[in-house]
């Protein structure tokens, strides 16, 4: 199970160290309103998806509280349907959805978790309340 912040569901982006507090930084200042997470991953922690209305904590990389998003979309996809509209709500930079791709595809390898076309990404559109 992830972590619980006061009673909400801890929202860690990324890995631990700078990936996270420059995720955490766009998140804050507005210009990241979505994050994708892969479904394979809900079962391995025994957890639900989250849904419309629900408040996460966004955490540091000490489960430090840094604010709270609420959940204003969730749709499972395949990683080649990701559309960029969704991508560019990311709010990472990527200027098309091919780098949107390669990049998320390199950053799930690297951390042991490879994608192809056909794995299930979870998109979550979210507010800073």
């Amino acid at each position: 199970m992830w972590p619980r912040i006061g009673g909400l569901r801890a929202l860690a982006l990324g890995t631990p160290g700078e990936l996270r507090a420059r995720l955490n930084a766009l998140v804050l200042s507005g210009a990241k309103t979505a994050t994708a997470g892969l479904l394979d991953e809900y079962a391995e922690e025994a957890e639900q998806l989250e849904h419309v209305g629900e408040r996460l904590a966004l955490v540091d990389d000490h489960d430090a509280q840094l604010g709270v998003v609420e959940v204003t979309g969730v749709k499972v996809t395949r990683f080649a349907e990701v559309p960029w509209e969704f991508a560019r709500a990311e709010g990472e930079g990527d200027r098309s959805i091919e780098e949107w791709r390669a990049g998320h595809a390199a950053y799930w390898a690297r951390v042991g978790t490879p994608v192809t076309d056909d794995t299930e990404v979870v998109c979550i559109r979210f507010r800073l309340v």
